[in-house]
């Protein structure tokens, strides 16, 4: 149909331009400017100006029908941490806001058969380790990539990725996803959007367009809407991520004895007045400050004055040392960082390492050096601190364990904290938060903090289900949880639980409680590995082998099996030691041990907390 002068309300000239345009338009365009068109009517019907003078000016009663929202949408979410299943709840209950009837299923609770019955599907998920697909995510993300991924040509979707820039592969399972759908003939109702660790911003940009595309509704206007705004994940409290609250430190020890390598602290911090709460399983955000020696140096290598005010965002102006101090990342370098300095510098070297066929040099630079290195080695001098600190990314908050119970602790939270100091280069590196806690926090003193709560590492809902921890070191953090929360409901299912550490007399984290528990019945069994205490090293996973047997009983039995430390290496080998026990007590291939594995972890009696 033709629009002109006689039916419709467009002058000539205006009818024209439209009959142009709106034969080019496919069906998102046509749903994406009937939601921005019903919007620009609702501005002027409210007295406002339109957004923008090239805006059509639709008048009452001429706007067309909007096409009717879709009867279901589907939104899975895979995530290690939390945040992806926050993200999907706050998705959910926007799209219900919007008349638009939402499923929202973690993906290991999806079942991909029904993938073929859907027709708009949203998915929010983040990356782990090194490229890989959440937990959660594995089992889906393997069928989309098998011979039995069906043909999804009436699928809509779109991809809302989680990573963090400091990795090589950032953000690499949502791209994973966004692909694979489309070359299942899958389209795309809006474009994939990664986002960083400071991700509330980008995320609430990436459901209102998906919001605008699904429901056809008004578009958001700022001023009447929080669709833009930080997305909150904790709707407990008013204190979140994007708004943390100053948590006054009660204690700060040292956990290990005189004469140990390492140095371990335990905090008390005071919730009290902040309405926060949390669960066994969950983590604590805390946004740490960097180390003032480094913040001076790189003053120092660049010239600059430490009192100039710069901008900050969202946190306003301040002094220059302030702001590298407080809201800068400074200590960790990333790909996108290297190349946005060698482009505001112009420096040639630098450009030279970040040309494509320097890859390999650039991943290794990277992994080794920090922002003052890269301003001694490349003499970047010269740049102003207004712009140079236009580039840096915020100082990303860091996750801890929760390792203390609400139950047996009211109004407080207990971190467990390993200091992480070293050499390189000729320079001490510091661990940014552990660091500052060790040596510039001391009771009164506040840290901004916020509850990441954490649905998959979680104590099953029968008290009686006997339970299998796995944590060496600091990974113990989340088992002292778990213990102090039995304690305080009475819950009668066995305990087992596998810690390690280096040294016996030095470095027993938390070990008369452990050794109390005993007495009192609440940790049935326990087994240690000092590493460094016999000549051949002895971990978690060798003394798991040794009591295989009773292992593989348990688990037969409806243990459920948790596993707190790092991914890499310890709970890489700890699930190659599961597998090995599963195969052996079950008489069972390889290839079946991991499928038995895998579904463990689909009923959740296999749940890591791993980093």
């Amino acid at each position: 149909m033709q629009l002109n002068v006689t039916n419709s309300p467009f002058n000539e000239e205006q009818s024209q331009q439209l009959n142009q345009l709106l034969p080019t338009l496919n069906s998102h365009q046509r749903i994406w400017l009937t939601g921005y068109l019903s919007a620009q009517g609702s501005v002027v019907a409210e007295g406002a100006a339109p957004a923008s003078p090239q805006a059509v000016n639709v008048q009452a009663g001429t706007v067309p029908s909007t096409p009717a929202a879709p009867k279901e949408v589907t939104i899975l979410f895979g995530s290690q941490t939390g945040n992806g299943t926050h993200l999907a709840k706050k998705l959910s209950k926007r799209l219900e806001e919007q008349q638009v009837k939402t499923e929202m299923l973690s993906m290991a609770d999806f079942k991909p058969a029904n993938l073929k019955k859907l027709s708009h599907l949203l998915i929010i998920v983040s990356t782990h380790g090194e490229g890989d697909p959440p937990d959660n995510a594995l089992a889906f993300h393997e069928f989309l990539y098998s011979k039995r991924a069906p043909k999804l040509e009436n699928l809509s979707f779109s991809v809302l990725a989680l990573g963090d820039t400091s990795y090589e592969f950032f953000c690499q399972t949502g791209k994973d996803f966004d692909t694979r759908l489309a070359e299942l003939g899958a389209s795309r109702l809006a474009e994939r959007v990664d986002c960083d660790v400071d991700f509330d911003e980008s995320a609430g940009e990436w459901m209102q367009s998906v919001t605008q595309a699904l429901s056809a509704a008004p578009a958001a206007d700022s001023a009447t809407t929080n669709a833009a705004s930080p997305v909150s994940t904790d709707s407990e409290s008013e204190y979140s991520r994007s708004n943390p609250f100053a948590a006054e430190v009660l204690e700060n020890l040292n956990l290990n004895g005189r004469g140990s390598v390492r140095e371990t602290r335990h905090l008390e911090l005071s919730l009290e007045g902040s309405g926060l709460t949390y669960e066994p399983g969950d983590s604590l955000g805390v946004y740490p400050e960097n180390h003032p020696r480094l913040v001076d140096e790189i003053i120092e290598a660049m010239e600059w004055n430490a009192e100039e005010v710069v901008n900050t965002g969202k946190n306003g102006t301040a002094s220059l040392r302030e702001a590298l101090h407080r809201y800068y990342e400074i200590t960790i370098l990333t790909k996108p960082l290297v190349e946005q300095i060698a482009k505001l510098t112009g420096n040639e070297a630098l450009a030279t390492l970040t040309a494509p066929e320097s890859a390999d040099a650039l991943r290794a630079y990277i992994h080794e050096h920090d922002l003052l290195d890269l301003i001694v080695d490349y003499q970047l001098k010269g740049v102003s601190a207004a712009e140079f600190t236009s580039v840096l990314r915020k100082i990303p908050a860091r996750l801890y364990s929760i390792a203390s119970s609400s139950k047996a602790t009211p109004d407080e939270v207990h971190l467990t904290v390993r200091t992480v100091r070293y050499a390189c280069g000729g320079r001490d590196r510091y661990g940014v938060c552990s660091v500052q806690m060790a040596e510039r926090l001391e009771p009164g003193d506040t840290l901004p903090v916020f509850i990441q709560h954490n649905p998959n590492f979680k104590l099953p809902e029968n008290p009686d289900t006997p339970i299998i921890m796995i944590g060496p070191g600091t990974g113990v953090a989340p088992f002292r949880s778990f213990l102090a929360e039995r304690e305080e409901s009475g819950a009668e299912g066995k305990t087992w639980m596998f810690y390690g550490d280096q040294h016996f007399a030095t470095d027993f984290l938390y070990q008369t409680e452990w050794q109390r528990w005993i007495k009192d019945g609440v940790l049935t069994k326990m087994d240690v590995a000092f590493s460094r205490d016999t000549e051949e090293k002895v971990y978690v996973q060798h003394r798991m082998l040794e009591k295989s047997q009773e292992l593989y009983e348990w688990i037969n039995n409806g243990a459920a099996i948790y596993v707190c430390g790092d991914e890499k290496h310890m709970a890489h080998d700890v699930h190659t030691t599961l597998e090995t026990i599963i195969a052996q007590g079950g008489g069972l291939s390889p290839e079946q041990a991991s499928e038995y594995l895998l579904q463990l972890q689909q009923e959740k009696r296999y749940q890591r907390d791993v980093y």
